[in-house]
Formats: C-alpha cells, sequence, structure tokens
C-alpha cells in the first residue's frame, strides 16, 4: 500500500550506535551458518493465537539511534507489554538469503533481539523474498530494492526455497510463535485477467504452512494478509455484498479471501488490512463513521472463517494530506479501535510511521535519532492503554452514551467490566453522559473512565 516505507539495511547500520551490544546478545551472523539466535525474554501467552494491540517496526525504529534515545524507548515499551511485528526482508531488515543457502540475519537479529529487550510477544512477518527466487541475480550486491523489483511474488519455480527460508527463520528464533506468510499479496495481481492470482498464493502459503509446523507444531500460522479494499457506493464496477454506506469491498478481494479459505491447509488465524476509506482516497459518509466498515469486514471475515482468531495487521484511518491535527489523529485512531473491536478482531498492529528527525504525526515515541529521543507520544499512550484495558479474552459491554440531547451524536464508547473508551468525533466540545454519569468532552477528545 501508498503507506509502506522500507528501504536497504544499510540505512540503518549507519545510525545504529548500540549494535555491538546487540549482536553480542544475538551471535554472529552472515555465511551459510543457521545457529539459532539466543532466546531471550518474550510476552505472555506467546502460544495463543490472539495477541491483543500492538504495532508493527518500519524502516526506522526505536532500535536504532542515540543510546540514551534507544534506552528510553526500550524502558517504554517494557512499560506496558505490547505484540511487535517485523518483517523478515525490508522494513529495516536486510536480505536474510542473498544467495542460495548463504544467510545474512544481522538486521533481523537486532530487530528480534530488541523485542525480546522489552520483554514483548515477537511477530515475524515473512515477506519479502530474496531477489534469485524473483529470477534475479544472487548475491548481496545485486540486492535491488527498486518498489518493482521489491514486490515481486517468489517465483512458482522457488515457493519451495521461500517456505525453507520460512523454516531457516522459525529455526533460528525459537521463542517466535506467530507467523503471518506474505503482506498483501504482493506481486500476485494478474494484470492481464485483473484478478488475483490466489491460486498461486494459497499454493505458496500451504508450503509455508507446512514447513512451519514441522520446525514446531506449536507455531501460529495464519493469512492470507490481504489489502480490504473498497470503492464508493456508486462505483458498481467491482461491487459485491459486504458493502455499507462506506462503500463496497472490492469482490476481487473477496474472491481471493474465498479460494483461500477454501483450500489452505490450515490456519491459526485470519490476518486481513485495510482502510477505512476507499481506494480514491474517500472517507464516506465522513471520516468517523467511515470507521465501520472495520466492524462490518470483521463481522464478515468470522462467520466466512468459523470464527478464527481475526487479526488485522495494519489499519488506516487518515486520506492522504488531511491536515488533521494529532489530537483529531488519535480520536480517529481510537474509534477506529473501537470498529475494530466491535468487529471481532482480537489481533491489531498499528503500522508505526517513522522519522529520523522533527515533528513526527501518528507516530508512537519520539524519534531515537533524536538526542531527546524515545519518549512516548499520544499515539502511543492510546494503544498501549487499549492494550491494557482491552486483553484478547475481553467481554464487552453496552453502555448508554449520549452528547448533548442527541442520543449517540459525535459519542463513540467501548466498555468492559473495568474500563470504559470515550471518543468525541466531533470538532466542538459537548456535554456527555456516558455510563450514567456526566462527561464533559473537548472537540476530539479521547477520556478513559473506570467501572
Amino acid at each position: 500500500m501508498r503507506r509502506h516505507v522500507w528501504a536497504p539495511a544499510a540505512l540503518l547500520g549507519l545510525i545504529a550506535a548500540v549494535l555491538a551490544l546487540v549482536l553480542a546478545m544475538t551471535g554472529s551472523t552472515g555465511g551459510s551458518s543457521e545457529d539459532k539466535s539466543s532466546g531471550g525474554p518474550t510476552g505472555p501467552a506467546r502460544d495463543d493465537p490472539a495477541l491483543g494491540w500492538g504495532f508493527t517496526h518500519t524502516q526506522f525504529s526505536a532500535d536504532s539511534g542515540t543510546p540514551d534515545a534507544v534506552a528510553r524507548a526500550r524502558k517504554l515499551l517494557a512499560g506496558q507489554s505490547v505484540p511487535q511485528d517485523q518483517a523478515i526482508m525490508g522494513w529495516g531488515a536486510g536480505n536474510p538469503e542473498p544467495s542460495p543457502g548463504v544467510y545474512d540475519f544481522a538486521d533481523l537479529d537486532r530487530r528480534i533481539a530488541f523485542i525480546r529487550s522489552t520483554g514483548s510477544t515477537p511477530v515475524i512477518t515473512l515477506c519479502c523474498a530474496p531477489d534469485w527466487m524473483k529470477g534475479g541475480k544472487p548475491g548481496a550486491d545485486h540486492t535491488d530494492w527498486s518498489l518493482k523489483s521489491f514486490e515481486s511474488a517468489p517465483l512458482p519455480t522457488h515457493y519451495q526455497d521461500f517456505a525453507d527460508l520460512s523454516a531457516t527463520v522459525a529455526r533460528r528464533y525459537p521463542d517466535v510463535r506467530h507467523f503471518v506468510v506474505w503482506n498483501e499479496f504482493k506481486g500476485f495481481f494478474d494484470d492481464t485477467s485483473q484478478r488475483w492470482n490466489y491460486e498461486g498464493y494459497t499454493q505458496l502459503y500451504n508450503l509455508v504452512h507446512d514447513e512451519l509446523k514441522k520446525v514446531n507444531k506449536d507455531n501460529r500460522v495464519g493469512g492470507p494478509y490481504l489489502v480490504m479494499d473498497s470503492y464508493a457506493p456508486a462505483d458498481t464496477q467491482f461491487a459485491s455484498e459486504l458493502k455499507g454506506p462506506w462503500g463496497s469491498v472490492d469482490r476481487r478481494v473477496l474472491d481471493a479471501f474465498t479460494y483461500w479459505n477454501k483450500h489452505k491447509k490450515g490456519a491459526d488465524f485470519v490476518a486481513v488490512d485495510g482502510a477505512g476509506f476507499t481506494r480514491d482516497n474517500q472517507a464516506l459518509p465522513d471520516p468517523f463513521a467511515a470507521l465501520d466498515k472495520f466492524t462490518d469486514v470483521g463481522r464478515w471475515l468470522r462467520e466466512h472463517t468459523d470464527g478464527l482468531p481475526l487479526w488485522w495487521t495494519e489499519y488506516y484511518v487518515e486520506p492522504e494530506d488531511s491536515g488533521w491535527s494529532e489530537q483529531r489523529r488519535v480520536a480517529a485512531q481510537a474509534a477506529a479501535m473501537i470498529a475494530i473491536a466491535r468487529g471481532g478482531a482480537t489481533t491489531a498492529f498499528y503500522w508505526s510511521p517513522q522519522q529520523t528527525s522533527g515533528p513526527c504525526p501518528g507516530c508512537l515515541w519520539k524519534p531515537t535519532q533524536l538526542a531527546d529521543g524515545g519518549a512516548a507520544l499520544p499515539m502511543y499512550g492510546l494503544v498501549s492503554r487499549f492494550a491494557k484495558e482491552f486483553p484478547p479474552d475481553t467481554r464487552y459491554e453496552t453502555v448508554e452514551s449520549t452528547a448533548d440531547d442527541i442520543p449517540g451524536s459525535g459519542i463513540r464508547v467501548l466498555a468492559s467490566a473495568k474500563s470504559v473508551l470515550v471518543v468525541n468525533t466531533l470538532d466542538r466540545a459537548v456535554q456527555a453522559r456516558v455510563d450514567g454519569r456526566a462527561v464533559p468532552l473537548a472537540a476530539y477528545e479521547v477520556r478513559w473512565l473506570d467501572r
């Protein structure tokens, strides 16, 4: 998706001030060795297919930067353990197998070691593929990081090679139990027939699934990581049964999901991603009401998979060039998380935007490349508090809410037996009444209440 950021891992190496310490923790990498990276403490319930609310590491993350800032971020993340996801190639990780049988796990070792050091549950996304599996040249010097190359799928003749690489990764990190197969069907769209090559993806998925289960039968494997794209209600070219005021999910996506769901060898969870807005950047009927899409899609997925645990590996609420304030951005994220929870999801990963300097809209912490970096930003406060108050086994309860004298106007609420999350989706202050008490709310305010 257009929101993704990746780059050669060499860029990260330039700023990894703590690299020597981390490598000492993880052991030497490179060459043809498959030596396992040393284990470490990981988060609770690591075998459970439902993990709760966390985030994904991208190109620049808290594992690199100034030593004090990295330490500050590590302490922050250790304070409230949330699951953390990392891809095997791209998004901060270099080519893991630049030539057949020759591995370089230095970057992935560093990321997994950092996750371990926070006591969090690590998740690995098995994407993307080395160049030689895609028809390119072998060798570290021939890694092509261009978008076209990076987003190519392995050739069918190399599906088993990718499955073998996935197994190597699983053996290297024996404490990692959760694996997502591929990312957004990258490279699997057939331009000629204008549909997804879901047969090819499912073949790849099944091979990877079997190899991971051979490594450890308790490994948790899921997919298909499809983007639940939608079109405006007036656009009927690819309309489907899954629709609402927010639009209609692309039927080609549902076709792909249906095929995978029918022909998969097995799955411990279902993983998808998507945005509240349409493919042409419309949030319908308005930016907050558009978030009902997450609820509708989630319920459809749960119904069609006999209740398998549902993951949103990415979720987006803010159209491009929105001009939103951080307060509005956090309110929209909170409303989206409420919608995702109502749709039955028990795991969701915030795709963490990263910068190395200056303001960082939507970031979880202040960039660790800055001397004073690593401190929590408002979005981290939301994600970590949500994870704490609404773990996967939460039983949600219904509470009454009003804003001014109009029932339900502008207020989104999620409640458990102990906590209530209240979001004002309006750009003005309101006098609300929630769960039997008066709650004055500023414009776009997010408020937590104890019960």
